[in-house]
């Protein structure tokens, strides 16, 4: 079930099923609690007839609830999607809407996104994904694209390679509405296996300079730019122990199972760690940022630092 929540405080009991979020006229969230693995959240903007949607879902029934909720806000079906990354949490659900939807995205989303295929039937392969396709963007661009929904403006940025290589943010500057992707998780250990750790840092200044006072992150509640020094804190503890643990030769397994989590324990998904130092040594070792890692170990260290478990998709 899909219900209409207004933004709930610090503190308030997370709802159970996904709910719209009303921004400013013609614009809404779509949140999907708890905002854990594969529980991304959306957007969609409404104007003159037309709807743009930003992002999707990871199976076909939670992209058929999104397209739901986008008819129940009032709004038509979207005729364009916007992705933020390549990531199949968000992109999955492109073919629910497609192909009345053109899809846009970063060159480089497109890119991954053809390559990474099915990818997360390969994580998760028990998982009831639904009838979903693999459907890249068909419209791309490398530094900025602004479109226009009736009379908002939505501009599509690219901060460089920070949580994968073909980031997008959407920025609404008349409205002061952000959609950051998985730049920010909100309540959530961030994650940047298929990105950069400097590059994320550097995304978060571009985040900051829009001046925003609405952040929808990729993952958790609706929120404010206080999210950004969240996250920056995390990075920068990232960054510290991968600093002095590479130069004391630890592998990023030894150097995660060392760790004192400190202020960062209480986050979900604490087994992110292990994938951040690995994309952190790889940028000490010099190497072109966003250059692939070995998934197969890196995703078996997740399962170590996760209780010997595979880590769990809730989608």
């Amino acid at each position: 079930m899909t219900t209409t929540n207004p933004q709930a405080p610090a503190g308030e009991a997370v709802p159970d099923s996904p709910y719209t979020v009303p921004l400013a006229p013609g614009v809404h969230a779509y949140i999907q609690p708890d905002g854990g693995w594969c529980l991304n959240n959306a957007g969609f903007v409404t104007g003159a007839g037309r709807t743009l949607l930003i992002d999707t879902a990871a199976t076909e029934r939670r992209a058929l609830a999104l397209r739901e909720a986008v008819l129940a806000s009032g709004a038509p079906l979207p005729t364009t999607v916007v992705n933020t990354h390549h990531h199949g949490d968000h992109t999955y659900g492109n073919c629910v809407f497609t192909p009345e939807a053109t899809v846009i995205g970063h060159a480089d989303c497109r890119r991954e996104t053809i390559a990474a295929g099915l990818q997360l039937h390969l994580a998760w392969p028990t998982v009831d994904y639904g009838a979903v396709e693999v459907t890249p963007p068909t419209l791309t661009f490398t530094d900025a694209l602004t479109l226009h929904v009736g009379d908002i403006e939505v501009r599509l940025l690219h901060p460089g390679v920070a949580h994968t290589v073909g980031d997008t943010i959407a920025w609404l500057p008349e409205q002061g509405i952000v959609f950051t992707g998985d730049l920010v998780f909100n309540g959530g250990t961030p994650f940047i296996m298929m990105g950069s750790l400097s590059g994320s840092l550097r995304a978060l200044e571009t985040l900051r300079a829009l001046d925003a006072h609405t952040v929808v992150p990729g993952h958790g509640r609706v929120t404010d730019p206080g999210a950004y020094d969240a996250v920056e804190s995390y990075l920068r503890f990232v960054e510290d122990l991968a600093r002095t643990s590479h130069a004391a030769g630890l592998t990023p397994l030894e150097a995660a199972r060392r760790a004192d989590l400190g202020e960062f324990a209480a986050l979900p998904e604490s087994e992110r760690l292990v994938a951040n130092l690995h994309r952190a040594y790889v940028e000490l070792d010099g190497l072109p940022l966003g250059t692939p890692l070995d998934l197969v170990t890196v995703l078996g260290d997740m399962m170590v630092m996760n209780g010997g478990r595979p880590v769990a998709c809730h989608a």
